[in-house]
């Protein structure tokens, strides 16, 4: 556990606690979106939950594919099968459940399929969303990832979360 997480853990019914939120922006359903899809890496299974709730219940269908390293690595697969209706696609990296491998792989599966998306929405480790991206990329398919970088302030005044986007530099705080 980290020392924020470990300080909660010892809190009692009625402590306070201080910290700044929300920060960033949050996830919305893509206005005119029809069909999403979600890839999730490692725990990155736990953030995009909420999103593939939201996303079915505002009336887009909604698929998912979840990865890690071995099956108990995998977060939240029943839960997406229940919201989603059907158990989503997984892939592990050492072959213990679902196909052996890394998300990048059936994704890449999906589209040659045939399988049309009109955005894809992606956490996990940054090297994995880099590929998600490149892999939607050469066919258009609108991809969003979340950048985790270290936050300090929440304001964009220390710069440590700082990150160049399409040329651009960006803070991951402010500008979500």
């Amino acid at each position: 556990l980290g020392f924020g997480t470990e300080h909660m853990t010892e809190l009692a019914v009625g402590d306070a606690v201080e910290m700044i939120g929300p920060i960033g922006r949050g996830w919305q359903p893509p206005e005119g979106c029809k069909r999403a899809l979600i890839v999730a890496g490692g725990v990155g299974s736990a953030p995009l939950y909420p999103l593939a709730e939201e996303l079915t219940a505002a009336g887009v269908a909604t698929d998912a594919i979840l990865g890690a390293s071995t099956i108990d690595a995998l977060v939240a697969r029943e839960r997406y099968g229940a919201v989603l209706g059907c158990e989503p696609a997984c892939s592990t990296d050492d072959g213990t459940y679902g196909e052996k491998g890394l998300v990048t792989n059936k994704l890449q599966a999906l589209i040659d399929a045939g399988e049309q998306y009109d955005e894809v929405i992606a956490i996990g480790p940054v090297i994995m969303m880099k590929f998600v991206a490149a892999t939607t990329k050469p066919y258009g398919i609108k991809t969003l990832v979340s950048l985790n970088p270290i936050m300090v302030d929440g304001t964009g005044m220390c710069g440590g979360c700082r990150v160049k986007v399409g040329g651009q530099m960006k803070f991951a705080c402010v500008d979500g």
